[in-house]
Parts: structure tokens; C-alpha cells; sequence
């Protein structure tokens, strides 16, 4: 196993790590709409959603992989009825790629975040 860590995203805010590659696989943590620096983006779903495809893209980019790669994705969202307009933006990042998802409402997410994004990816 192979701990994968940037600056480039938000570092852990627990006893974990970025993400993890094992066996030509990448595992990521959930990523929140937390800045590099740390810092919550505040604003609504579409804001927040924005900041953890980049969190995502940063640490994929890290473990040698890209969104395009991603088979799998875990969404956790804190309020169902935001689900089109994150639905919306999921798809921009994901553009043609249509990774296989989960999406769960759950009632409360770390630092309030609306929204939590986790990948299982290929690495190239």
C-alpha cells in the first residue's frame, strides 16, 4: 500500500490520509468543499461542489490518475432536494464518463459541508 498526499487539496483533518493505491488502484478519502489552504468554501451546492471536484482532481492527479479513470464514486449530500444542481456539475467534471455512483443523504457532514465526494480509480 502506498499513502498518496498534495498540497494541492485539503490535508486530512483526522487520523487519515488523502487517498491510498493498492494493487493499480486508487482509493481516495471523502473530499469536502475545504480549500488547499484549508479553508470551507462557503456559498451553495454548486460553489461547494466545484471546490471538491478540484480537491479530487488534485489528489487523483497526485496518485496518477484522473477523473476519467474513476469507476466508482460514493456521494454523500447533506440535503437531497440540492440533488439536480449538484447532479449538474458532477456532470460537467465527469463530461461522457460515467463512472458508477452512490449518492446518499446524510444528515450532517464535517465542518457542515453540503457535500462529500469519495473515488475508487484505475491509476494509469
Amino acid at each position: 500500500m502506498k499513502a498518496v498526499s498534495t498540497t494541492k487539496a485539503p490535508a486530512a483533518i483526522g487520523p487519515y490520509v488523502q487517498g491510498m493505491i493498492l494493487n493499480g488502484m486508487f482509493y481516495s478519502s471523502g473530499q469536502i468543499p475545504l480549500t488547499a489552504e484549508g479553508n470551507m468554501v462557503e456559498g451553495s451546492i454548486t460553489e461547494q461542489t466545484h471546490q471538491v471536484f478540484a480537491n479530487l482532481k488534485a489528489v487523483l492527479e497526485e496518485a496518477g490518475s484522473s477523473l476519467q479513470q474513476v469507476v466508482k464514486t460514493t456521494v454523500f449530500i447533506k440535503d437531497m432536494n440540492d440533488f439536480v444542481a449538484f447532479n449538474e456539475i458532477y456532470g460537467q467534471h465527469f463530461g461522457d464518463h460515467k463512472p458508477a455512483r452512490s449518492t446518499v443523504e446524510v444528515a450532517r457532514l464535517p465542518k457542515d459541508a453540503q457535500v462529500e465526494i469519495e473515488v475508487i480509480a484505475v491509476i494509469a
